[in-house]
Order: structure tokens, then sequence, then C-alpha cells
């Protein structure tokens, strides 16, 4: 893998760590800027609809600049916000840099998908997505964990630094090792074109599995804490371990799935879902015993982001009409599902379900996503589409097809 694409998952670790880390840090931005927590919180929903929005609007601004320019321009105001929120004392200026950031994110990420898989050979695509999720898993091992400890030693503020510290290498790097190029001209029809070629129906339905399995995902990892100290016992010390043991899976499962993304889809995703449901309904029946929750977590963690992370590499080789928004809508589609799973999750809490609730909503996420993903499997195979729309097709017939072209 060249260089320059551990330099992007480096930046992708960043975010992430951006993304998730207000977990940890919430009551101290709260007291510190004398609003209440619920209202602290805001930022958290705030970063999250700037994502959901900003993906496929900052892909579509982004295809106007060269890659390396556009990957730079997102970076360097994601490092300057972090800069900002940390200096600032009104809440409402933090509240703005974290919309901001977002959308730089989002922009970033979206291009940087795009980028990596320019990177690589035609049949590559999958180890390249792996590299950069893996930096997002990255940042739940590490990242996460080393916010939140920064913050309880030197303030909230510090964290903040410490992002944009962490961005500064990978702008260097980006400076230096991704190449200049022009400005993004492939699709039919400009960004009109590649809109519509985004309404395949087969595309629709890979993104749409991406945002129910991520869905499933944030479900659990949101309201991780009270299941494993109200229903599994373990006390509050034992969350951060246990949450970057999630993250330690959630890194093995975007590696592995880096390995067979590509050369066989089919059987790796279907393989992949069966097993992440049967991992989900377990865990619901097993949360109260110590061992099988610490070794679900880790299973758990490596089959949710092997999936997911399959599921956004088979969107990009499907995306052939749309090769420079397909990263937009992917990294739009998983951040929906981070939105969705939380709220199902929160809802089956106050209606008085348990603290294993978020578990089966979990488990009924994937097993809607089965349902649709099997459905689409059997219509694809009555009715076979053109090796250039087909979803399932194999990437070294892509390839191929690519190179008499």
């Amino acid at each position: 893998m060249p260089f320059a694409l551990y330099m992007l998952g480096l930046a992708v670790f960043a975010q992430g760590t951006s993304e998730f880390m207000l977990s940890g840090l919430g009551p101290d931005i709260a007291a510190d800027l004398d609003v209440s927590l619920s209202t602290a919180g805001t930022l958290t929903s705030a970063f999250a609809v700037g994502m959901v929005i900003g993906a496929p609007v900052m892909a579509v601004i982004g295809r106007r600049r060269p890659r390396r320019t556009a990957l730079l321009a997102f970076l360097v105001t994601f490092l300057l916000v972090h800069v900002v929120g940390a200096l600032t004392t009104s809440f409402a200026v933090l509240l703005a840099t974290r919309v901001v950031g977002a959308l730089a994110n989002a922009g970033f990420l979206a291009v940087a998908l795009v980028a990596a898989i320019g990177m690589v050979e035609p049949n590559a695509k999958g180890r390249a997505t792996s590299v950069l999720l893996g930096g997002v898993t990255l940042a739940c091992v590490a990242g996460v964990p080393g916010g939140a400890l920064l913050g309880q030693i030197w303030g909230w503020r510090s964290a903040f630094w410490a992002v944009a510290l962490v961005s500064v290498p990978a702008v260097l790097a980006i400076l230096r090792s991704v190449p200049a190029g022009t400005a993004d001209t492939a699709g039919a029809g400009g960004a009109r074109g590649e809109l519509r070629s985004l309404r395949a129906p087969r595309l629709v339905v890979t993104l749409l599995l991406g945002a129910l399995v991520n869905g499933a995902t944030f479900c659990t990892f949101t309201y991780l804490s009270p299941v494993i100290t109200n229903v599994t016992g373990f006390s509050e010390s034992w969350v951060p371990a246990l949450l970057a043991l999630f993250g330690v899976g959630s890194f093995i499962g975007v590696t592995v799935a880096g390995r067979f993304a590509d050369a066989r889809p089919v059987p790796f995703l279907l393989t992949g879902t069966v097993a992440l449901l049967a991992g989900w309904v377990l865990f619901a029946l097993t949360a109260g015993n110590p061992v099988a929750a610490v070794v679900l977590v880790l299973v758990q963690g490596a089959l949710s982001f092997g999936v997911g992370s399959a599921l956004i590499t088979r969107a990009l080789y499907a995306a052939t009409g749309a090769p420079t928004l397909a990263g937009g809508f992917a990294t739009a589609a998983l951040n929906v599902g981070a939105a969705i799973g939380p709220v199902g999750g929160g809802i089956a809490l106050s209606a008085g379900l348990g603290h294993r609730s978020p578990l089966w909503v979990s488990a009924l996420l994937v097993a809607l996503a089965l349902a649709v993903g099997a459905v689409a499997l059997l219509r694809s195979r009555r009715q076979p589409p053109s090796g250039s729309e087909s979803r399932w097709s194999s990437p070294q017939v892509n390839s191929a097809t690519q190179r008499r072209g």
C-alpha cells in the first residue's frame, strides 16, 4: 500500500478521535462553559448532523478541485477549528466549530475514499478502504480513551489540542505524497450525471445495508457502558478497557475485510452478516456472564466493522458511474446509521425494556439488513444486470472490462 494512503489513515484517526471523544468530555465542557450537560450533548448531535449533510455536499464541492487540494483544504480547516475550539470560552463558538469540523471531516473522508482507491490496483479497493477505516477503529482503541485521559489530567481543551497536533503530520505528508493531479471530471454528465448514477437500485441497496449494519454497531457501542455495568456487573473502571477492546475487534475486522471483500464479496458478506446477527442475539442472552460479555465485545467489534467496511467497498465497486461522489454518499450512509442506531436504543430504554434492549435493537437492525440483502441478491440472480452495474460482480471482471475499454 502507498505511504500516502497510511497518512490519509492518520488523518482519519484524528477525525475519528474528534467525533467520539466528547463522550468522555461532556461534563467538563458543561462545567467550564456554564451550560447544562444536555446542552453540552448537542455538540455530539451537531457533529453527526454535519457529517450526514456534509458528506455528499462536500463531495460535490471537492470534485471541482484536484484531490490533493481538496484534501488539504478540508484537513487544514479541520485542524484550525480544533484550535479555535481549544481557545474559545463561548459555547456558541464551540458548537459552530463542531459543525464546521464535521463538514470538513465529511468532505475529507469522501475525497479520501476516492483518492485511496485511485492509488491502488482496480482489484484492491477493499484493502485501500480497510486502511482508511483502520484510522476510525484505532480512534476507538487509542484516541477516545487517550482523549478522556488528557481531559482528566489537563482539562478538555487538551484533547482538542491533541487532535490538531495529530493532524499536522498528515497535512505535511499529503503535501509531499499525494499526487497533485487535476480536478475530477469523471462520471457521465458531470455532478448531475453522477447523482443520477447514484440512484441505481443495487447501489441504493448497498448503502441501505451499510446504514443498517452501522446503526446496529453504534446502537450497542453508545449504550455499552450501562450494559456492562448494570447487566454484566462490571464496575465503571472497566468501561474504558471494554470500549478499547471493542476497538481492537473493529481493527481486526476491517483488516480481515480488506483481504476478502475484493476477492469473495458475496460469501464474506453473507457469512459475516449471519454471524453478526447470531452474535448480537447471543450477547443479549448472555450479557449477564462476564466471560461471555468480554468475548462478545471483541467478536462483535470485529464482525460489525468487517461487514460494514466490506459494504463500503461494494458501494465503491458498484458506483462506476459516480467515481467522485461515491465516497461522499457512502460516508453519509454510515453516519445515517450512526444516528438512527443510538436513537433506536434510546427508545427501547425509555420504553422500559431493560438495559439489554440496545443489544436486541442491534440484532433487529442486522436481521433487517440480512432480509433486504437476501431479497436483493435473489432478484439479482434472477435478472442478471450488466457487468458495469452489478453490485455483486467480481472486481477482477470489472478490472478486465476497464482494461478492454
